[in-house]
Parts: structure tokens; C-alpha cells; sequence
């Protein structure tokens, strides 16, 4: 089987290996157990592999380099206008050699890997589209239209769409899907964690302002202005680092709020180990692997109710709701700080939860849609 893949993700050719963000790779390389070539759309930078880049397995590989686009702002506009149509041709190309066509989505390829499909009928195809697919939510036009265009059965011809949650109203293409990171063989019994030390709080994730992490410090410097005996590790890297360690620094709170960078996966996992609480107060999300991740190993998850969080938490039973107020998130924080018997429920339940979905669960799940 050919196995085409269209997605805006970059990638970094090195040593006649093609490198990517770790976690969609780790995802395609379980979709590639189980064909015989892959096919990738995708653009290609000049970059040096960091810590959260990893490569495919699958050693058959044939790769349509493409270049990035965006619509933001007017020349960013005219520029993807005078790029779509040779994008558009190499999206055409390999879909014309595939077998089955997998398209990533929500992103500008995605959205003209959407309209690119309609040309192909009858090849089958799937669809994963990562971000929020809560049809009330307010979303970028693009990716109201490549819902729709999935959506809509008439246009996509069998195609399965995998997405984040159980949404009413839905077509019958639509099929709700989850992610994993960590095997059965992984699943251990939660350490107990005692509350009257340190209180850890990680935050793992793009330091941008979608992701909120100022949010997060500002969080746990609410429970230190209490009293609290806390600690903040942040995990990632983007655009908002200058600002926030200029913040940490005019603060004074750099003895309890620490800038980690882009660490491996094996590190995370032990970092989520020691943690109480794992805090992400982004403004949208599909399936935060970061809360998910956090759960499996007995973090407290305490994160916004936008997409399908509210499920993950079992609408507060696994963790705490932002209600994105400052003032009442800290209360709310504190209260099951100050609630041992609470405080140990909600981890066992998330635990509970989040090791339900493990990759071999995962994995048998992508071959059913596959095959």
C-alpha cells in the first residue's frame, strides 16, 4: 500500500532521514507499520535537529517538498496565492499515486489538501484533524471551511475524519478518535505525593500566546502571594520566552518559576512523575497530549474547558476547570490543595482515565481504520 501524507508540519532531511515534530511522527510511524510506501507533502527547512524532532521508521520513503504558506496579513496573502497553485499540483501528484490518502488538518495545506481530495472519489482517505472540532467554538475561517468541506459527504468521498471528541450533528464520517504517548508496558500503580512540601505545577507547550503560559505563572504566583510553598516548571519554547523571563525577572519570582526549554520525552515523563498539578490554560486545543500525558502519570490536570477537556476531566471530577478569572481560578486551585482526600481522588481518577489510552489501544484502533 502507498500511504500519502499531506500536512504543513516542517520537516529537516539529515543523513538521507527525514526529521519532524516528535509527536505527529511517533503518530506516523504507526500508521506506516502497516504499508508498504510512504509518500510525504510537506515543506522541508535548513535547520539543525532540536529535542523534540524525531524520524520516521518507515525506510520507504518518497517526499514532495512544498513551501510554507500563511494568510496573515495582505503580502503574506499575495505570496500563498502565487505558491497555491504549484503546492496544489504537488498535493495532486501524490494523491494520484496513492493508495490511500491521509491529510492533516486544521492548516493551509490541509485546507487545499481538503479540496484537492474532492478530485479523488473513489481512493480511500482519512482525515486527522487535531484542533478543536466543537462546532460552536469561534475558529479561523479556514478552519470552519475545511470542517465543512470534511464534513460534507458529498464532496469527501469515503474518507473517515478522526476527531477530538462526540459531537452532535455530526455526519456519519466522522469519527470520534483520541491520541496516545506512553504503552501497556508503561502503566504503573501512581506514587502517593504529600502536599505539605513543595507543590510542583508543570506547564509543557509552545510558549505562545494561544498557550497562555503567562496565565499559568500567574496562577501559581496567586497560591505564593497566599503562602503557598510552590514551584513552576515550564516546558517549551516560542516567541512569548523573552517576554515571560523579563516577567519572571520584574516579578521577583525566579526562586519559584523556571524556563526549562524543549527537553526529550523520557525527561518530561519523569518531570510529570514528581508534579502535583499539570497546567495548560491554552485558549484552543484538539486532544491536549500535555493534560493527557500529565494524567497518566498522576498529575492533577487543571486546564480551560475548550474542545473536548471538559471530557477529559469528566467536567471536574479529574481536575479543575479554568474559568480563566484570575482570582477565582487561585480559589479554585486552593481548594483542592487544601482537600487531601479530594486532591488524591482526582488524581486516581485521571490516572484511571488517561491510562486507558495507551498506544497499543491506539495502535489497534489506526489499523482498523487502515485496513
Amino acid at each position: 500500500m502507498i500511504f500519502t501524507i499531506i500536512t504543513h508540519v516542517n520537516h529537516i532531511k539529515k543523513n538521507n532521514q527525514y526529521f519532524g515534530y516528535a509527536p505527529y511522527v511517533r503518530e506516523m510511524n504507526v500508521w506506516s507499520k502497516y504499508v508498504d510506501e510512504v509518500i510525504i507533502v510537506a515543506p522541508i527547512i535548513q535547520a539543525s535537529n532540536t529535542a523534540i524532532d524525531s524520524p520516521y521508521n518507515q525506510e520507504n520513503i518518497k517526499f514532495f517538498k512544498i513551501e510554507n504558506i500563511n494568510l496573515l496579513g495582505f503580502k503574506s496573502i499575495c505570496n500563498a496565492i502565487l505558491k497555491i497553485p504549484k503546492i496544489s499540483w504537488q498535493i495532486f501528484k501524490a494523491m494520484k499515486e496513492a493508495d490511500h490518502i491521509h491529510l492533516r488538518c486544521p492548516g493551509n495545506i490541509g485546507l487545499l489538501g481538503c479540496l484537492v481530495q474532492i478530485l479523488f472519489p473513489s481512493k480511500p482517505k482519512t482525515a486527522k484533524y487535531a484542533g478543536n472540532w466543537d462546532p460552536k467554538s469561534k475558529q479561523p475561517w479556514s478552519y470552519c471551511l475545511q470542517k465543512w468541506i470534511l464534513s460534507n459527504t458529498f464532496l469527501t468521498r469515503n474518507m473517515q475524519v478522526l476527531v477530538y471528541g462526540v459531537w452532535q450533528g455530526s455526519t456519519k464520517n466522522i469519527l470520534p478518535f483520541f491520541t496516545a504517548s506512553y504503552s501497556e508496558k508503561e502503566k504503573e500503580l501512581i506514587k502517593p505525593l504529600d502536599l505539605k512540601g513543595v507543590i510542583n505545577f508543570v506547564f509543557v507547550g509552545t510558549l505562545s500566546k494561544g498557550k497562555k503560559p503567562l496565565y499559568a505563572i500567574q496562577l501559581v504566583e496567586g497560591l505564593w502571594q497566599k503562602g503557598y510553598n510552590v514551584s513552576l516548571e515550564l516546558y517549551g519554547e516560542g516567541v512569548e520566552r523573552d517576554y515571560l523571563e523579563q516577567y519572571i525577572s520584574s516579578r521577583g519570582i525566579a526562586t519559584f518559576v523556571n524556563l526549562c526549554g524543549n527537553q526529550e520525552k523520557e525527561v518530561i515523563k519523569k518531570i510529570y512523575q514528581k508534579s502535583h498539578f499539570v497546567i495548560l490554560p491554552s485558549q484552543s486545543e484538539g486532544w491536549p497530549k500535555a493534560i493527557a500525558e500529565g494524567m497518566f502519570w498522576g498529575c492533577v490536570p487543571v486546564a480551560t474547558a475548550v474542545s473536548c477537556v471538559p471530557f477529559m476531566l469528566n467536567y471536574g471530577e479529574r481536575g479543575v476547570l479554568l474559568q480563566m478569572s484570575l482570582e477565582k481560578d487561585v480559589r479554585e486551585v486552593e481548594a483542592a490543595l487544601n482537600n487531601k482526600i479530594d486532591y488524591d481522588a482526582k488524581r486516581k481518577k485521571a490516572s484511571e482515565w488517561s491510562q486507558k489510552y495507551t498506544l497499543d489501544i491506539f495502535e489497534a484502533e489506526i489499523k482498523k481504520v487502515l485496513l
